[in-house]
């Protein structure tokens, strides 16, 4: 009935529950991510996630830290190994870090820009 696992619903819904999507309807806190802004929308006004936000409220600037330092150690693993003898652009290694899909989001650390980011490396 309905083509099952063959149908072309089937086969597009397994090809996006594969792939990276919109880091618009992704939530860090949860790590779940959403297909669309209703499944954002529903997940924002579930439980386990009005959860997490009250931890998340009460210790901003501890999760925020965490997040950070995660992207970070990402970051500079992916540069040890690219970019140990030579130059390599800061979005070369950004695209190889969100390849990942389990990378941390950049919109969840301290950074605001991938700039941002490259000029507090220059700093450290």
């Amino acid at each position: 009935k309905n083509g099952g696992f063959l149908a072309p619903k089937s086969i597009a819904n397994r090809i996006k529950a594969k792939g990276l999507q919109k880091l618009r309807w992704y939530c860090q806190m949860c790590n779940k991510q959403c297909r669309d802004e209703n499944g954002f929308k529903c997940h924002c006004m579930s439980e386990s996630h009005q959860r997490q936000m009250a931890m998340f409220s009460e210790n901003s600037g501890k999760y925020m830290d965490e997040f950070s330092r995660e992207f970070e150690e990402g970051m500079m693993e992916i540069i040890g190994r690219k970019a140990r003898s030579q130059r390599c652009s800061a979005n070369v290694v950004y695209r190889e870090y969100i390849a990942n899909r389990h990378h941390f989001h950049m919109n969840s650390t301290i950074w605001e820009t991938l700039t941002d980011f490259i000029m507090y490396l220059g700093r450290e």
